[in-house]
């Protein structure tokens, strides 16, 4: 069990303030017909959805977007979106970090996938309407992507 401090994520209207509504999705949306963790290669993670829909990440967008509490806190302080890495501070030397690998990946029933991270980290649970909402793919980017300006 994790030493972290436990945290409860507030709820009613202030939760969801500078976040989208979210609608229900179809469930066959995040249901996997295929998880592959590519653990060996350090790269991520590819899930083929049974709705046909193919979705990648990659460990340090994992990572950065990790569910728990403390850490969705401490991206929305920060003004941080899932995925998006820490600012580094300016350093005349910059010191080297090991990309973020887990040492173990578990289920979580029928809903989730959690990482064991070798920061020590392990206290977020990626479920699968988590991991579809965030899907990285060119299409769901694009479709999720505001735009700014005028129209044309």
């Amino acid at each position: 069990m994790s030493h972290e401090e436990i945290h409860t994520a507030p709820s009613g209207p202030a939760a969801s303030e500078g976040e989208e509504e979210l609608r229900p999705l179809p469930r066959n949306a995040v249901t996997p017909k295929k998880v592959r963790i590519l653990l060996t290669e350090g790269k991520g993670i590819e899930i083929d959805w049974a709705d046909g829909h193919k979705s990648a990440w990659g460990f340090a967008w994992l990572r950065a977007a990790c569910p728990c509490v403390t850490c969705h806190e401490e991206r929305l302080q920060e003004g941080r979106k899932p995925g998006q890495p820490k600012a580094q501070p300016a350093n005349l030397l910059p010191m080297y970090t090991p990309p973020p690998i887990p040492v173990t990946v578990h289920r979580v029933g029928n809903y989730a996938i959690r990482f064991h991270w070798q920061d020590g980290h392990s206290g977020g649970i990626y479920s699968w309407d988590y991991l579809r909402r965030h899907c990285q793919c060119k299409e769901c980017t694009f479709t999720t992507a505001k735009t700014s300006g005028a129209p044309n």
